[in-house]
């Protein structure tokens, strides 16, 4: 049972691989998300490309997967605020892709939790409450 578990792991980190061949190999359509007020709309989708990229190769090796997690996070979430929520209300797409990102930020952070080997961000139960 534990094994299947385990396989959660890498179900849930290796289907980003997908948004770094879409960002490198249609960076037309990625660079369209990018709001018209940030210039260079193709730089920001490589750039983007880059970093889920290196969120991924970061789970896999197990270094700074804790970081890279709640970095990814911070951009799903940022991706949420300033893309997905302007156009929702004209876009049934994405109005799903606030609900699909949410559930995505909740992931990467239960991943940072639960699954991540990198110990230096350790954040103890104490810690959270006298934080919250």
């Amino acid at each position: 049972m534990n094994k299947l578990i385990g396989l959660g792991r890498w179900l849930f980190v290796l289907p980003f691989s997908m948004y770094v061949l879409l960002h490198f190999g249609k960076a037309d359509v990625g660079a369209s998300f990018v709001p018209a007020w940030l210039p260079f709309p193709i730089l920001w989708n490589y750039a983007t490309g880059v970093c889920v990229l290196l969120f991924i190769i970061s789970c896999v090796w197990g270094r700074y997967d804790k970081l890279a997690s709640l970095l990814m996070a911070l951009y799903v979430f940022l991706m949420i605020v300033l893309v997905h929520v302007p156009r929702a209300a004209t876009s049934e797409n994405d109005l799903l892709n606030v609900f699909r990102n949410t559930i995505v930020v909740g992931g990467l952070l239960m991943y940072a939790g639960a699954y991540a080997k990198d110990r230096r961000l350790a954040f103890s139960r104490e810690k959270a409450a006298a934080i919250l």
